[in-house]
């Protein structure tokens, strides 16, 4: 064998090396213990696969209550930012950020708090190290929200846009396609209509925003008439015409988005997998040909063949069983395991949304038209820490 081609294979193989290590951030279940981050061995080679190998909670003041929700890792794999949903209630720091360049070893660094949004959702890892993240509501949990700029050093750069739009722009959801200085975020609802303090039921979103990536700033508006909160969007990896796919959680449809169009077609009814299943959180194959989405309410997982956008075909669907929950989900760098958590939200006596799933972590491997859970993964975290705990967003290395 040359040796340029021993160099490309072992490129090859390094690109898409297998993760040994799965990063969960999760909420004591009583609101009283610290929140934290479970470290978990992810190497399915080993005989501890899935058994927890560090817990690292949260210091200070602000360790409680925070209520974990989704995660990051920066480009080069050192940092984990961490966003917690409900801290702004308790007047805390809501972003966190964890030193996981030793996994084994994880330490928690810093929280930081943005002066101008709050209710963190996702997070965009930039090339050249630091995060975007989405920030559904301003600095006391009302409508408009952000979307937060963190550089390298993790100092915030700015809030975009500056001056936010006032048409119901509560950011959850984010994608970025680089190749065509393109980014789009989903709106979801409004934060403090979730809360009791606020009279009425919720104020649900329905819309995606197109963004000049490089401007950090707001082209066009897409609506989605009768969505019931647009909660995720993802951009198709390779898609020339940059569409993107998003979902209304309440009614049941899966949408294409035409950016430049500014259109919304519904594409796929996922009333024929099961009714009111609330369809929530997606994750996309590098090539754009696999599609991946939780139906939080169903207990079920979702597989579809893209590669016709416009006419997606569903492949595989996932049972985790009723009341299980599944909402948060990641998928491997070699694309052969689906990571699921099962548990959206739950306010307890400060809110009205009240999803607890069952708490569990599952593992399910990726094959061509199939999801198949894998039996050898268990991870309860009712079971798995002296106190129960609430799992939410993950990441792999």
């Amino acid at each position: 064998m040359s040796r340029y081609i021993l160099m490309f294979l072992m490129m090859t193989q390094t690109a898409f090396a297998t993760e040994k290590y799965l990063f969960v951030w999760a909420g004591d279940q009583s609101r009283s213990n610290p929140d934290f981050l479970a470290v978990v061995n992810f190497d399915d080679h080993s005989p501890s696969y899935g058994a927890v190998i560090n817990r690292v909670p949260l210091s200070g003041a602000g360790a409680t209550g925070n209520e974990p929700h989704h995660v990051g890792i920066s480009a080069d794999g050192k940092v984990l930012a961490a966003g917690g949903l409900l801290s702004v209630l308790k007047g805390q720091p809501e972003i966190f950020f964890f030193d996981i360049s030793n996994p084994a070893a994880t330490r928690f660094v810093a929280s930081v708090d943005a002066p101008n949004s709050s209710i963190t959702d996702e997070f965009e890892p930039l090339d050249g190290g630091g995060f975007l993240v989405t920030m559904m509501g301003g600095a006391s949990g009302h409508s408009p929200g952000r979307v937060v700029e963190f550089d390298r050093d993790l100092k915030i750069v700015a809030e975009h846009p500056a001056n936010p739009p006032q048409d119901g722009f509560d950011p959850h959801g984010i994608s970025v396609r680089r190749d065509l200085n393109l980014m789009v975020t989903s709106d979801f609802i409004c934060p403090t209509s979730t809360l009791h303090a606020t009279p009425g039921g919720l104020d649900l979103r329905g819309s995606i925003r197109v963004w000049d990536l490089g401007r950090r700033e707001i082209v066009r508006k897409v609506d989605v008439p009768g969505a019931g909160g647009t909660i995720d969007v993802r951009l198709i990896p390779n898609d020339t015409d940059g569409r993107a796919y998003t979902a209304g959680m309440l009614d049941d449809k899966l949408y294409l988005i035409d950016t430049s169009a500014g259109t919304a077609t519904p594409v796929f009814d996922f009333k024929s997998i099961a009714a009111g299943g609330w369809p929530q959180l997606m994750r996309m194959t590098r090539d754009g040909k696999r599609l991946f989405i939780t139906m939080n309410q169903a207990g079920k997982v979702v597989m579809f063949d893209t590669s016709k956008p416009a006419s997606p075909k569903m492949l595989s669907v996932l049972e985790l069983g009723a009341n299980s929950g599944p909402h948060y989900l990641r998928l491997t760098n070699d694309e052969r395991r689906l990571v699921i958590s099962d548990y959206f939200l739950n306010e307890d006596d400060a809110g009205k949304v009240h999803a607890e799933g069952d708490h569990k972590i599952h593992v399910a491997r990726v094959t061509r038209d199939r999801l198949v859970l894998d039996p050898r993964f268990q991870l309860d975290f009712n079971t798995a820490f002296a106190n129960r705990a609430r799992p939410h967003g993950m990441a792999m290395k």
